[in-house]
């Protein structure tokens, strides 16, 4: 058996993490509040540009989130820019493990430009969605993180995954996330985003199940069940209406009902 190297053990006593989704443009098409996201998240998942970023973006955000102590990490996608990472792609293990460690790479050099480093890895999208449940595309995923740093990465993603399984077997940390805008199913997976209901837009809706997840370890399903969340780190859509105005809301009213704040890695 592979030693559990899972960093969401006693989630109780743990400080939870904030993350979104950052960098997401090109060229002079921008879509997330970086500047603003920034000073309220905890960790910022930054496109490496294959569904989004480009290399200035990728500099800026990292600069920016080095200067506020931001943690910074690789948000890695399928190769897929005119669909935004969320189209359903078939791609050969090699060659996806080789686009993974191209993507934390090249957002490595301007983290370590910014004087910090890329501390973590989480894939975008339908890759995310798909390394829950299929073995060979977690695997690539991990082959990939593996290959670009000598250090072992941790890798974000949805608790009892198929790609949190590949992770540990490999050796890497794995971080167990929670979505407060995403509607869940009662198996404890994101419903299809095509789904009526799929997206929480509503802010009250979101501060109610940010607080659930931070304080009760759970989440109500979009069929009205009870869904445990064990999350050491929760997640806010950066591509969200307002999202840096639901950010503020969110750590401002789980810090008044005394829920602490830190980054994972």
């Amino acid at each position: 058996m592979p030693e559990r190297t899972d960093m969401t053990d006693d989630v109780d006593n743990l400080p939870i993490d904030l993350n979104a989704d950052l960098g997401e443009g090109f060229g002079r098409w921008h879509l997330t509040d970086d500047d603003a996201l920034l000073s309220v998240v905890t960790s910022a998942n930054v496109a490496c540009g294959f569904h989004a970023g480009d290399p200035s973006t990728m500099r800026r955000v990292c600069e920016l989130a080095a200067e506020r102590g931001v943690v910074i990490g690789a948000q890695v996608s399928y190769r897929d820019l005119a669909g935004f990472g969320r189209r359903a792609m078939d791609v050969p293990s090699r060659e996806l493990a080789d686009e993974i460690a191209y993507q934390i790479g090249a957002l490595d050099v301007f983290a370590r430009a910014a004087g910090v480093r890329v501390a973590y890895v989480k894939p975008h999208g339908a890759l995310y969605n798909r390394c829950v449940h299929d073995a060979e595309q977690a695997g690539a995923v991990v082959a990939g993180v593996r290959s670009a740093s000598d250090t072992p990465l941790p890798v974000l993603g949805l608790p009892d995954s198929l790609l949190h399984e590949a992770a540990t077997a490999a050796g890497l940390p794995t971080v167990a996330e929670a979505f407060a805008d995403r509607a869940y199913t009662a198996h404890g997976t994101l419903v299809p985003r095509g789904t009526p209901g799929a997206v929480i837009d509503d802010s009250d809706t979101v501060v109610k199940r940010s607080l659930a997840i931070a304080r009760d370890h759970a989440v109500t399903s979009i069929d009205g069940e009870r869904v445990e969340v064990r999350a050491r780190s929760l997640c806010l859509h950066g591509d969200t209406p307002s999202a840096a105005a639901l950010a503020r809301r969110v750590r401002s009213e789980l810090t008044g009902a005394g829920v602490r704040f830190q980054a994972f890695a």
